[in-house]
């Protein structure tokens, strides 16, 4: 057990050196070690969920060794990356199963890419160090920028630059702060620079320099210009990946480094979040609506949803952030099953354009009902996923600001409006046209895919307390240090 979380976190990386010997042809081969390896990963963080306290906020199954002179490496998790990690572990298997028929070109450097892919990302949800989590943090970016260049659309080189520079140059201003952050604490060990009380007004560069990485990643407006780019051209296992998991990294690191290590500048900002959560809620869903893509809608819709994960977040408190994290998880899986529901039609039709549907549920009843459980929990439907993250921020909102609850509201309108117009124009109406009438539905590889999703979306949103207890204990430390760092700080901060 004491090496459990290294084993889940480079397991992958040994399933893509397998593959890397297998020949160039072994296509067959090349996918089951790939699903096989992500199977296995994902059944031995099971055993690490097993076996974690939620009644603790400490880290647990913390590994550290001797690395780079004061660099160590050092592992753990709590019930925040706990989370974030199984969620990653979980749609990995999924994932290989969306490209199992539609990637055929090139199949053995897709299928190490993504196990790559999930290394780094398993590795920055549980590294405690500044320098190792940088590392992993950045590596993520090399495999999706190889997801998104190879097996892309027609712009896929554009789209992949574009995700690669938003994100590099944020990035940067980070590694400068880690840097500040080391020559003033004496160390790069997490745990220790959460005790660390920086000067006030160094938290204010520091915030802002961290900042710039996390909102490019989440992606927050108006940086988010790269987002529906990126999904419009990625492959569907790569816009499963980009929504469900990357994406998290930016809210993952508001979490674990702005808001405990600098509270008073979290504090001071948290007025222009706030108003960046709420364009970007707005702005984001009204431009979703007007879309004729329908993965371009759905990466839309991904923006205004998480513009709740920074409200909550930023509101400092208990209810807000644990319905930042259940957001998180929420819009890990719907927004998954969503581009899955995206790749099953577009597999068979080769079209993502929205007028080229419509009747399907004559021929597809079951992928209908797949999609509206999914579209329902995009709109925030009571009894679904979506509900309870988006309920839960809105009344933390609420109790520090009415005017942001208020704004931030509308999206149960908007939500509603593109789900719903995109979800009548393609599955209901008259199947007129002559291309869609030999469509097939779901297939059992489809079924298999998309039904854990539908059961976890229904399952979590009537019942949520698995989740909540999960985060629980984490959550009420961070509230707990932020309130008592910023109630003494009544001097206003200078930049």
């Amino acid at each position: 057990m004491s090496n459990l979380l290294s084993v889940v976190t480079f397991l992958p990386l040994v399933g893509a050196l397998l593959i890397a010997f297998l020949n160039a042809d072994a296509k067959s081969n090349a996918r089951w070690i790939a699903f096989w390896t992500t199977l296995i990963t994902f059944l031995l963080s099971l055993l690490i969920w097993w076996n974690f306290d939620y009644t603790t906020a400490n880290f647990q199954f913390v590994e550290e060794h001797a690395w780079l002179g004061p660099i160590r490496y050092k592992m753990g998790v709590d019930g925040i990356s706990m989370l974030l990690v199984i969620l990653t572990t979980f749609l990995m298997p999924i994932t290989i199963l969306a490209c199992w028929e539609s990637i055929q070109q090139r199949v053995k450097e897709c299928m190490i890419a993504f196990l790559v892919l999930e290394t780094l990302m398993v590795g920055a949800f549980c590294a405690l160090d500044l320098v190792l989590f940088y590392l992993f943090f950045e590596g993520g970016l090399i495999p999706m920028f190889l997801i998104i260049g190879i097996w892309g659309g027609k712009r896929r080189v554009y789209a992949s630059f574009k995700f690669f520079l938003y994100t590099l140059l944020g990035s940067v201003l980070m590694l400068l702060a880690m840097m500040a952050m080391y020559w003033y604490a004496g160390t790069t060990d997490v745990p220790a620079l959460l005790n660390t009380k920086f000067p006030a007004d160094m938290q204010w560069w520091l915030w802002l320099a961290f900042a710039a990485s996390f909102a490019v990643k989440l992606p927050m407006w108006p940086v988010h210009t790269w987002l529906p780019d990126a999904h419009v051209e990625a492959p569907t296992g790569g816009s499963v990946i980009l929504a469900a998991i990357l994406l998290k990294l930016g809210g993952y690191g508001f979490l674990r480094f702005s808001l405990p290590m600098f509270p008073i500048a979290s504090e001071q900002f948290a007025p222009l979040v706030f108003t960046l959560s709420i364009v970007a809620i707005i702005y984001t869903s009204l431009v979703a609506l007007v879309q004729e893509d329908m993965k371009k809608l759905i990466a839309y819709s991904s923006i205004a949803h998480m513009g709740f994960v920074t409200m909550g977040i930023f509101t400092g408190s208990q209810q807000g952030i644990d319905g930042a994290m259940f957001q998180m998880l929420s819009h890990g899986i719907v927004s998954a099953a969503l581009f899955l529901c995206v790749g099953v039609i577009y597999d068979r039709m080769h079209t993502r354009e929205i007028s080229a549907y419509g009747g399907l549920v004559e021929r597809m009843p079951n992928y209908a009902f797949a999609f509206m459980v999914f579209t329902m929990a995009n709109t925030g439907l009571p009894g679904t996923t979506g509900f309870v993250g988006e309920f839960l921020t809105l009344m933390a909102a609420f109790k520090v600001n009415t005017t942001v609850a208020l704004f931030a509201t509308t999206s149960v309108i908007l939500s509603a409006c593109y789900a719903l117009y995109l979800y009548r124009r393609i599955i209901f109406g008259a199947l007129e046209k002559p291309s869609l009438k030999a469509i097939l539905d779901l297939s059992p590889r489809e079924i298999a895919i998309l039904g854990p999703l539908a059961l976890l979306t229904i399952f979590y949103g009537i019942y949520p307390a698995p989740v909540l207890d999960v985060t629980a204990a984490s959550v009420k430390n961070i509230v707990q240090n932020y309130e008592a760092a910023v109630k003494p700080a009544a001097a206003p901060l200078a930049p």
